[in-house]
């Protein structure tokens, strides 16, 4: 099997392990790995490498992501998102009382750079267990608030509607860009929590990973019948910052040597996708003030 990069679009009810196993059947290898978990009920751009393209995962995580969603005020519940139990409901008045004028305050104080506290049910580590594993297990997990960047907290439409059970609740359809790392569940969960109301996400569709996003994505279905990969070069091109290499640099990175840094310059810390003359990916690299030197060589030696 060619190495390559997938942008599947993942489907509702799936979680990020069953569309890896998924591939791993449809690729014959079992040297598959995904760049950035989906949570099941979630649906979109899920980054999957194969073979040796597992290798620029770590470096794709990172990247920033695109969302829509639906976030419900007048609701909370034990996940932050539609698949838990509810646990608190706000009254009709308090619900009603919630305008689009108060509603733009609390998604504006929301923009930007934020301390942001995940959701208990979340992946995160804990004393070497998993948060949801251990919220899961009866226990109070509390954890520490980190900083996130949300670039764009928009609302795109919002209706008011009432529950099965006659709970009011304001339905808010979203457009969220944020850094890694960011949970949109904890947007609808402090959203709601600002105007005294309560929220979860109902809804959550990803719509882009870095440079990838939805255009380029392709359903289970679709694989099925037509299994195909970005290549290594595609798949570095499009996501980082690029430099052509002459032979002696080629060498070099190869065996993993450092080589001078780039007269036009790059930023500092950030991964350079580095190509041999023949157009073959090398190596990621960073530059350090005078040198770059190699954080992921690719090519043999």
């Amino acid at each position: 099997m060619t190495a390559g990069l997938l942008v599947v679009d993942k489907p509702a009810g799936w979680t990020s392990h069953d569309v890896v196993a998924r591939v791993r059947r449809l690729a014959g290898t079992r040297r598959v790995g995904h760049a950035g978990t989906l949570d099941p009920m979630a649906t979109g751009v899920l980054v999957i490498g194969v073979e040796r393209a597992t290798r620029l995962l770590t470096h794709l995580t990172g990247a920033t992501k695109s969302y829509t969603g639906t976030i419900r005020l007048g609701e909370a519940t034990v996940t932050d998102d539609a698949e838990g139990q509810v646990t608190d409901r706000a009254d009709a008045l308090a619900v009603a009382a919630v305008t689009p004028q108060r509603l733009a305050s609390a998604v504006a104080r929301l923009t930007g750079e934020i301390q942001q506290v995940p959701s208990a049910v979340s992946a995160i580590k804990v004393a070497g267990r998993r948060s949801y594993a251990r919220v899961r297990a009866g226990e109070d997990v509390e954890l520490e608030p980190r900083r996130v960047t949300v670039s764009r907290f928009e609302v795109l439409e919002s209706r008011r509607d009432a529950t099965g059970d006659g709970t009011a609740v304001l339905d808010v359809d979203v457009r969220v860009d944020c850094s890694s790392g960011t949970y949109v569940r904890a947007l609808a969960r402090d959203l709601g929590a600002d105007l005294g109301v309560g929220g979860h996400l109902t809804v959550l569709r990803r719509t882009r990973v870095g440079p990838y996003a939805l255009d380029v994505a392709r359903t289970l279905d679709e694989l099925a019948v037509s299994f195909s990969l970005l290549s290594l070069e595609e798949a570095a091109r499009a996501a980082f910052p690029v430099r052509e290499l002459d032979a002696e640099e080629t060498r070099r990175l190869r065996h993993g040597m450092r080589v001078a840094a780039s007269p036009a310059g790059a930023e500092p810390g950030l991964p350079v996708a580095a190509f041999a003359p023949d157009g073959s990916l090398i190596a990621l690299i960073c530059e350090q003030g005078s040198v770059a030197r190699p954080v992921l060589v690719v090519a043999p030696a």
